[in-house]
This record gives C-alpha cells, sequence and structure tokens, in this order.
C-alpha cells in the first residue's frame, strides 16, 4: 500500500485530556446502553417454550425472536459504520437508543406474536447502531495505552447484559406475567437512553478526525490483508461463541447434564467472560502488546471446548465453562482494538462495522451448520468436533495476526 499521511491518530493534545474523570462516565453510559441492548435480544432466549405454547407458534417461529439479530446485523452494520464516521458516535448511538426505546415499549402490546415479532425487528435493527460506535468512542476519550481496557469494559456491558437476560426474565415473567415485564424492560430502556443523553458527549480537548466519504475508507479497508485477517478471526470467533452459547444444552444433554446444570454452564461461561474482559485487556494494555494475548485465548479456548461441551462430570465442564469463557470472550475487544489501531480515528466505524459484519455472518453460518452437521438424533458429537476444527483455525490464524500496539493509522487521509 502506498505511504500517505496517515489520519488522525490517538495521541492527545495534551496528557489533561485523558485524565478527565469523566471519561469514565462517558464508558459507563455507553456500555449500559450496550448491556440492554443484548438484555432486550436475548428476554426470549429462556422463553421459548412458552412462547410456543402462549402463541400456538412453530419453534423455528419462536427462535425467530432472537435469530432476527444476527440477520439484520448483516445487513445494517456498514450503515451503522457509515453514521458513525460521519456524523459521530454519539448521533449514531443515539438513534440506535431511541429506536430501542420505542420498539422495546412496542413489547407490551403482548397479544400477538407479530407484534412481538416486529419490535424484535426493530430492536435488531437498532442493534448495530448501538454496538458500532465502540471503537470511535474509546479513541476519542481514551489512549492507546488505555484502548484494550476501555473497550473490554466496553464489551462488558454485553456480556453482563446477556447474563442479565438469562437470569432475570423467567423470573420476572413467572412473578409479574409477560406484560408487565416487557413494561419494566421498556422503562429501563427509557432510563438508560436518557442517561445516554445526559453524559455523553465528544471529548472538548481531542480535535475531532476529519470527517469524508465512507465509502472510500471501506474500499482501502476492504484491500488490507490485515484487517481482512482479523476480520475472518471475528467470523470464526463470534460464530463459534454464537454456536456454543445457541445449542450447549442439547449438546450436553446427551452426556447426563439436565436443562438446569447447562443453565449454570451457560452462566458460568458468561461470567468468567465478563471477570476475563477487565483482566485480560488491562493485561495487554500494561504489556503494551496485542498478538500474544489473543493468541493464548484462542489456544486456551480450543484446548477447553471438547470437554467443556462432552463430558459426563459437571464439575469438570463447569471449570471448563469458567476457563472458556475468561479467555475467549475478552478476544473480542483486543480485536476491536486491534482493527481501530490499523484503521485510526477517522475510520474507525468502518473498521468495526466491517469487524460486526463478518462476526454476525460467521454466527449464522455455524448456527445453521451445528445441526445440519450433527444430522439424526440427539448426539452432537460432529457438531463439537466443528467447533473444535473452527478454533483450531482460528488459533492458527491468530499466530498470523499483526502486532497493532504504538501503530499509527495505515488508512491514508
Amino acid at each position: 500500500m502506498a505511504k500517505s499521511a496517515p489520519l488522525a491518530d490517538r495521541s492527545p493534545p495534551g496528557d489533561d485530556a485523558l485524565t478527565q474523570p469523566r471519561r469514565w462516565l462517558v464508558l459507563a453510559s455507553y456500555a449500559l446502553v450496550v448491556g440492554v441492548s443484548q438484555l432486550l435480544w436475548l428476554n426470549f432466549a429462556p422463553l421459548l417454550s412458552m412462547i410456543e405454547a402462549r402463541y400456538h407458534v412453530s419453534e423455528l417461529a419462536a427462535s425467530s425472536l432472537l435469530l432476527v439479530f444476527p440477520l439484520l446485523y448483516v445487513v445494517f452494520s456498514l450503515p451503522a459504520g457509515a453514521l458513525t464516521d460521519a456524523r459521530g458516535y454519539r448521533f449514531t448511538v443515539g438513534i440506535g437508543a431511541a429506536a430501542m426505546v420505542l420498539f422495546a415499549a412496542l413489547r407490551i402490546y403482548d397479544s400477538y406474536f407479530l407484534v412481538l415479532l416486529a419490535a424484535q425487528v426493530g430492536l435488531a435493527v437498532a442493534q448495530p447502531f448501538v454496538l458500532n460506535p465502540i471503537s470511535k468512542l474509546v479513541g476519542d476519550w481514551f489512549s492507546e495505552q488505555q484502548g484494550a481496557i476501555a473497550t473490554g469494559l466496553g464489551t462488558m456491558g454485553m456480556f453482563v447484559g446477556m447474563a442479565a437476560a438469562m437470569a432475570s426474565t423467567p423470573a420476572m415473567v413467572s412473578a409479574w406475567g409477560l406484560r408487565a415485564t416487557m413494561g419494566a424492560f421498556a422503562g429501563l430502556t427509557a432510563l438508560v437512553a436518557l442517561a445516554f443523553a445526559l453524559f455523553v458527549h465528544p471529548n472538548p480537548r481531542r480535535p475531532a478526525p476529519a470527517t469524508t466519504s465512507h465509502e472510500p475508507h471501506l474500499r482501502v479497508l476492504l484491500r488490507d490483508r490485515e484487517l481482512r485477517l482479523l476480520c475472518v478471526l471475528s467470523g470464526l470467533g463470534l460464530g463459534v461463541f454464537n454456536g456454543l452459547t445457541t445449542w450447549l444444552e442439547p449438546m450436553v444433554a446427551p452426556h447426563g447434564i439436565d436443562a438446569e446444570h447447562a443453565g449454570l454452564l451457560g452462566g458460568m461461561l458468561i461470567l468468567a467472560g465478563i471477570v476475563g474482559s477487565v483482566v485480560v485487556p488491562a493485561l495487554s494494555d500494561a504489556t503494551r502488546r496485542r498478538k500474544p494475548f489473543l493468541v493464548v485465548c484462542a489456544a486456551v479456548a480450543l484446548v477447553s471446548i471438547h470437554p467443556l461441551c462432552t463430558s459426563h462430570r459437571f464439575a469438570l465442564a463447569l471449570a471448563m465453562a469458567a476457563v472458556h469463557g475468561f479467555f475467549f470472550m475478552p478476544a473480542f475487544a483486543l480485536l476491536l482494538e486491534m482493527s481501530s489501531n490499523i484503521a485510526g480515528a477517522a475510520a474507525a466505524g468502518a473498521a468495526t462495522s466491517l469487524l460486526l459484519l463478518a462476526g454476525n455472518g460467521g454466527a449464522v453460518l455455524v448456527i445453521v451448520a451445528m445441526p445440519l452437521v450433527k444430522g439424526g438424533g440427539t448426539d452432537f458429537g460432529r457438531a463439537v468436533l466443528l467447533l473444535v476444527g473452527l478454533l483450531a483455525a482460528t488459533t492458527l490464524l491468530a499466530f498470523r495476526a499483526p502486532e497493532t500496539f504504538g501503530r499509527r493509522a495505515q488508512i491514508p487521509a
């Protein structure tokens, strides 16, 4: 690629621009919006049997309340990145948060399944507008030395939202009923969106990167071999994660682990991921290295996936879920930070949108492929081997990933 003047990097105009306590309030407000977006997505995951019985719909129709999210993410990821680069992260997340409030409120009218499905479609469209601006926000408020931990804390909001959805929704529906539960989540969404509007603004002490057309960014990014490699890693990683979490219960059932204990495995996976999303990026920042941690995350995930899915001993499976979640889930934050290092401030939205587009495309493919690979019967053995193979490819490719810490933007201005 021809050398040219780089875009604005993440070096601040002055150290005081990055020592403001306000940056943590900005990040926390954003993480809350991200968490609620995941909460609204997975509200119905533990309720699918109830949805089938209440609305007299098939298993496939009920699961569409969840599947529309990765499907529509593939469609709207690039427009969300374009809007982020053109109008900034506050405007883009604000649009997504406003849509979340509207469609979360629509779910209160629970008399018809199609109304719930329409609301989930609206929330699915909003999700990339909430998630894609993360690299832009982190680059505005945090130095590169704090980039991975800031991104990790932001993505931690995703995992907290997932865990909250799985843990709280069934109990709330049992105690209050579906309509009141949807009302409570709509109220929470409105409060979080208001907090974002009040507390999140561009950093006044950092000059805004030049706004340019999104199309040239995409063309140059797609020609960058290093970024294409990160996109492949994102597709493999998010594909494995979504395949594992979607089919965990039927995968472990033939090995004597019932639905209740499978839920505990899923909870441990996410809880360990929350802790890992703080610890691993913090170590990456402290050592000023990205690639070694990405390799370790992939390698440990490869070693732990098979015993997690096939062990007849619940204690061993639980331990493997903790190990797998702690190491594998922080890899997403590392990939986001690495893509931002390569693309630079002005193209961060485009880079993140490509990374998440690849990730959600991989999620759709793996979720669909796993039951096809396993064939008839209840044994998911061949599907587990598919996950092992994908993680082996991920580990090998991680060794070829670039070390991006300290690199100035590669996308020409």
